[in-house]
Order: C-alpha cells, then sequence, then structure tokens
C-alpha cells in the first residue's frame, strides 16, 4: 500500500526562519548519523523516516560517510524516497556533507575542491537525486585554502546540485570568514552546524553572535550529548548502549562527576514533568537564533517523546538559573580540533 503522510502533519509543528533567508526549518529535524546503515534493518529505519515526516519533520540531515559502511545511510535515505516520499520531495528539505574520511587515498578528505564536488556527485547518485537543500563543508581544513574550500560550495550551488550552502564545526572567526567569501560570490551562507548541549557549550561565547551578524541560522546537532542527556546512563551503562559500542560515546566520559551533573539535571527534568531528553531539546532550543535542533532516533517510540519536547511550556528564568548550576562543560565535544583554528 503506497504511503500517505498524516494530512495534520504541518499543525504539529514549529518552524523557524533560518537565519535572514527565506528557508524554515522545522524546530526538530532528524539526522541519519545512526541506525540508517547497513547494520540495522532498513523497515525499522523506514517506520521511524515515514512517522518523522507524519510528525511534520520535514529536514532530514545525511553526511557522505554516515552508515556502516561509509555511504550506506545515503543509499538507504534513496531507498526511502523510492519507496515513500518521492511524490513529496519538494516538501522535504534534504541535507548532506562532505569533509571527514570517505574513500582511501588523498583525495578521499578533508577540504579541497577535487574531494568536495566528487563527494557530492557520489552522494546525489546513492539517493537518487539530481539536487540535494543544503550541502556542507563537514568541519574546517586548516590545510586547505578557504578560498577553495568555499568556492567549491559557491561551485555546488551554481552547477544545481546544492539549493543553499553551509559549514560545520567552523569557530566563530572561520564561520565570519567564509561568509564573507560566500557573500561576495552572490552565494549566502545558509546555516552553520555546530555541536551544543547542555554538557557542550561552546557555541555561546561568540559562534551565536557570529551567526546573527552574517544572517545564517543554526542547526544543533548532537544536542542529547551523544546520549549522555537520556535516561540511559543514570544507574550506569546498559549492555548494547552507544558508550559499549565504541561509537561518538565512550566510558571515559561517563565520569562520576559527568553522570552527577545528568542526575541533577533530570531532577530539574522531572520537576517539569519531562524526561531529561525532552529537557535537553527545550533548553537547545531556548535561544531564538537556534534554528534546529538536530536528533537522532533508534525507535519511533523514542522519536515521538523527543518531538514531544515542544509541547512544553518555555523555561523560566530560575529554570534556566537551576540548569546552570550543572549545565557545564563535561568535555564530550569531539569536535573541538576542527572550531580550535
Amino acid at each position: 500500500m503506497a504511503y500517505l503522510p498524516d494530512e495534520s502533519r504541518y499543525d504539529r509543528m514549529s518552524y523557524r526562519r533560518s537565519g535572514r533567508s527565506g528557508l524554515k526549518l522545522p524546530a526538530i529535524s532528524l539526522g541519519l548519523w545512526h541506525n540508517f546503515g547497513d547494520d540495522r534493518p532498513y523497515e525499522a529505519g523506514r517506520a521511524i523516516v515515514r512517522r518523522a515526516f507524519d510528525l511534520g519533520i520535514t529536514h532530514f540531515d545525511l553526511a557522505n560517510n554516515y552508515g556502516p559502511p561509509y555511504g550506506s545511510a545515503e543509499t538507504n535515505f534513496g531507498r526511502l524516497l523510492t519507496d515513500d516520499l518521492r511524490p513529496f520531495r519538494d516538501e522535504l528539505v534534504i541535507s548532506t556533507k562532505a569533509g571527514y574520511d570517505m574513500w582511501p587515498g588523498p583525495y578521499g578528505d578533508h577540504g579541497s575542491r577535487k574531494y568536495l564536488l566528487a563527494s557530492l556527485d557520489q552522494s546525489l547518485g546513492r539517493m537518487g537525486l539530481d539536487h540535494v537543500d543544503i550541502f556542507y563543508s563537514h568541519r574546517f581544513d586548516p590545510e586547505t585554502p578557504l578560498e577553495e574550500t568555499v568556492g567549491a560550495l559557491v561551485s555546488a550551488v551554481q552547477q544545481g546540485k546544492a539549493l543553499y550552502v553551509g559549514i560545520s564545526s567552523y569557530s566563530a572567526t572561520k564561520t565570519r570568514e567564509a561568509a564573507e567569501l560566500l557573500r561576495q560570490a552572490g552565494v549566502p551562507l545558509l546555516i552553520h552546524q555546530p555541536s551544543y548541549s547542555m554538557l557542550n557549550r561552546w557555541i555561546e561565547p561568540d559562534l551565536l553572535d557570529a551567526l546573527e551578524e552574517v544572517g545564517a541560522g543554526c542547526i544543533a546537532f548532537s544536542p542529547l550529548g551523544q546520549g549522555m542527556l537520556t535516561d540511559k546512563y543514570l544507574d550506569g551503562v546498559p549492555e548494547g548502549s552507544r558508550a559499549t559500542q565504541g561509537k561518538s560515546l565512550s566510558t571515559d566520559l561517563l565520569s562520576d562527576e559527568n553522570l552527577s551533573r545528568v542526575r541533577a539535571l533530570n531532577d530539574i527534568a522531572s520537576s517539569r514533568g519531562q524526561s531529561l531528553a525532552q529537557l535537553a531539546l527545550t533548553w537547545t532550543l531556548r535561544d531564538p537564533r537556534v534554528t534546529s535542533a538536530l536528533i537522532g532516533a533508534s525507535s519511533v517510540r523514542q522519536l515521538e517523546d523527543n518531538v514531544a519536547a515542544l509541547d512544553a511550556p518555555p523555561l523560566t528564568e530560575d529554570e534556566i538559573a537551576g540548569i546552570d548550576e550543572h549545565a557545564v562543560e563535561s568535555g564530550i565535544d569531539l569536535w573541538a580540533p576542527s572550531h580550535a583554528i
């Protein structure tokens, strides 16, 4: 039976304009970093994506090396488009990225023009698309002139292979420089994708101000602190969790100090009638300069629980002050090398 999305999907989601652009994104977007590779059943990912669209999530975020294996998340998403979402392509915002290792040799990594544009062509082929809505430089590459990396993004737009461009994990200084280069080429910087959570607040001192200055949006990835800001680790490290699989959360990060912070934040969430994950999303979206919170999901239920964060009342000043006592840098920013320059 052909998939028919929920007719009320746009009544359930709030949408925020990305900087000074004309593009609005859902307050919560779905990332396919984990759980959509060939290591998971296709039908499980399919159910999550369908339910996401039913809930008004229109933005699906990928990268060339999402999997495992590399490329498989894009291939599986392309299959999802064919099976379910192709009739609704113009209602979707699909993004992909290049910047981390993808294939062997000197041309399958970092920020050169050769790598970025070859990767984009491969991504389009895997997804069966003629263009993506957003193409990102996945990280800053200090060994490639920024003019070259930005020039590749400009070419992607000029060639009709991307409607907008973005950057990820760039410092405020490099963000301003990239935005100016793009402005000079007539291709505005749409959005920046940084890691951001209650345990990883690096964007607050200057990046958000820089984005406001240049008119770009912000989509925060890992707003749940690589899974730390959930109820999963309140009583230890369960078998089969991300921390036991050597993915983006190692057991080294689950220190007594960090877990004490997590438990205190969980108490605040409980006092609001929220789960810790829901509080983390409410907190991430408290600043209007944050366009969207980018979540992952391993099940339909987890997706639904996270989207329910949007139903909560805004945080009060007293609640924010209480959160600030425990929401401190916790050494979990795996992407710091990219924005340290």
